[in-house]
């Protein structure tokens, strides 16, 4: 049988990947390192479509694997919206990144790949972030009538409405969450210092076995 050869690397190394992906973005780049073995690059929201199809065309790294969102609320421009991208010809992967307020559009990348059209919706539908020039920006995952955006850190993490299938209507219906507190006990303590209430079963242990 004969071998196989691949033109790639089996393993890529990162040594002195930032420093020429640094040069060739120039002013396009805000910043860069090398974080837990990863080259993480922030680039100028304006201008990440220039930045993306420059790493694109001119430093091989063909495909966009995933575009992902992270929310820092604290912060003026509270997202992060994470482009990752891997090299075929090189074995490697980086990540791009550029910052967004609640209010500021990102530009869409699906001119450069058009699979960013359905990762930008899910940033969209998770995180609330707008992307300029996405013809078809709607939810992808919650349904049509959530409220909200799930992701964010300051989303409820029992939503604004639930929904149930009516007998009556013949339909599923959306209503406000109610949370039932009727059986709801908290106290709080560690199991290991142990309640000081009897739970069922403790009697048995207390009783003289015969």
């Amino acid at each position: 049988m004969s071998a196989v050869v691949h033109s790639a690397p089996r393993y890529a190394s990162n040594e002195g990947v930032l420093d020429a992906l640094s040069v060739a973005l120039g002013d396009l780049a805000v910043s860069a390192r090398e974080e837990h073995g990863e080259i993480v690059i922030t680039v100028r929201r304006e201008k990440v479509e220039d930045a993306l199809r420059l790493l694109r065309d001119e430093h091989e790294y063909q495909q966009l694997m995933e575009i992902a969102g992270v929310d820092y609320p604290q912060r003026a421009e509270r997202f992060d919206v994470v482009y990752m991208l891997l090299s075929l010809t090189r074995n490697h992967r980086i990540m791009v990144k550029v910052t967004a307020a609640e209010n500021t559009p990102v530009p869409t990348v699906t001119t450069l790949w058009p699979v960013a059209g359905w990762l930008e919706r899910e940033v969209f539908d998770l995180y609330g972030v707008i992307f300029a020039g996405n013809e078809d920006l709607r939810r992808i995952l919650t349904d049509y009538g959530f409220e909200g955006h799930p992701f964010r850190k300051d989303f409820p993490l029992t939503g604004y409405v639930e929904l149930r299938y009516s007998e009556e209507d013949k339909r599923v219906v959306y209503e406000p969450v109610r949370l039932a507190q009727d059986f709801r006990s908290f106290d709080f303590m560690s199991p290991w210092e142990g309640a000081e209430y009897v739970l069922p079963g403790d009697e048995k242990a207390e009783g003289g076995e015969g």
